[in-house]
């Protein structure tokens, strides 16, 4: 191991908390490479190429701009062109807009709003559009899509999607998405719309324990939609004695694999998937290792996937879901 594998792991084991135990029993995937870039799959129709690994905006949340920059500047030069952002990421865009400046067109910036309206997600784009310095998205995507009243606030008369074909249409959108927190809400807007890409959780935990995600892969393949991952390194909920709204990370509000073996073997679970690329967790303390496996990435084992499977029973999805 490199001095600079040797710090990274260092790091990750200090922010997780991992004892040394299992510091030592975690296999770096791969040989070690400093310059290895991280490589790059097709989203969908696209025609674009991003990298298998996103930064997340929510990662930079709360930081400084010196270290907004230094974090982007990394992303960027170990070939990281995929940056997504949300307005509820606190102060994530207005950091983001600067770091980016020298950068911009290398990347593919998505964004999302939360907005159902059409007038609200139209003031939401331009915001959007000032605090992140661009004249364009790459991608918009309507957020956190949970239920068939959101879809049909979304797909109806002044929905907001009217302001995202408009926007497209006025050159300030190139693609339109979403992510959805569940599979029912994701059918139906893919049945619906012809939107180009999907951000879904593709999760060992809620793929062998609520049957959460299978489903939307499959839809999305059929229709040749860009799928993105979100939640690849989350284990369970919280306990229920925790204070609501009180998690030992604002940016999590999930438990994410703390053992950095299992969040690495997670993580390469989900890129293993049909999907194009994979956001991890906002928990900054996490983007090094989600780097490292990026970089060095290797398809799960069956072996693998079946100790990972076996972790997953009994252990209680970040989402419910009843299969229909």
């Amino acid at each position: 191991m490199n001095r600079r594998n040797f710090l990274e792991m260092g790091t990750l084991a200090a922010g997780l908390g991992a004892a040394p135990g299992s510091l030592r029993a975690f296999n770096l995937t791969g040989p070690a490479n400093d310059f290895r870039s991280v490589a790059k799959r097709a989203l969908g129709r696209t025609g674009e190429k991003l990298s298998i690994l996103g930064l997340g905006g929510i990662v930079i949340m709360n930081a400084t701009q010196a270290v907004a920059n230094s974090t982007v500047a990394e992303a960027v030069h170990a070939g990281i062109n995929y940056v997504d952002v949300a307005p509820s990421y606190g102060d994530a865009q207005q950091l983001l807009g600067p770091a980016l400046k020298p950068y911009r067109n290398r990347v593919f910036l998505a964004c999302k709003t939360g907005k159902r309206d059409r007038a609200g997600a139209a003031a939401a784009l331009d915001n959007s559009l000032r605090l992140l310095k661009t004249d364009h998205l790459d991608l918009y995507q309507h957020h956190a899509v949970t239920t068939l009243k959101d879809v049909d606030e979304i797909l109806g008369p002044n929905g907001a999607n009217e302001a995202f074909v408009a926007g497209r249409k006025a050159g300030k959108i190139r693609y339109l998405g979403f992510s959805a927190h569940s599979p029912e809400a994701a059918l139906a807007l893919m049945d619906r719309f012809h939107f180009d890409t999907v951000l879904f959780p593709i999760n060992f935990v809620l793929w062998s324990q609520a049957h959460f995600g299978p489903q939307v892969i499959a839809r999305a393949r059929q229709k040749g939609m860009g799928i993105m991952a979100i939640k690849a390194m989350a284990k369970t909920t919280w306990p229920q004695s925790m204070p609501k709204n009180h998690s030992p990370n604002p940016k999590e509000w999930y438990e994410p694999c703390s053992v950095p073996e299992e969040a690495a073997l997670a993580l390469r679970w989900t890129l293993s998937q049909p999907i194009t690329a994979a956001i991890p967790p906002g928990d900054e303390r996490f983007f090094p290792l989600a780097m490292y496996v990026a970089k060095n990435f290797q398809p799960v084992k069956p072996d693998e996937e079946q100790a990972l499977m076996a972790r997953a029973v009994g252990v209680k999805p970040i989402f419910p879901h009843k299969p229909a």
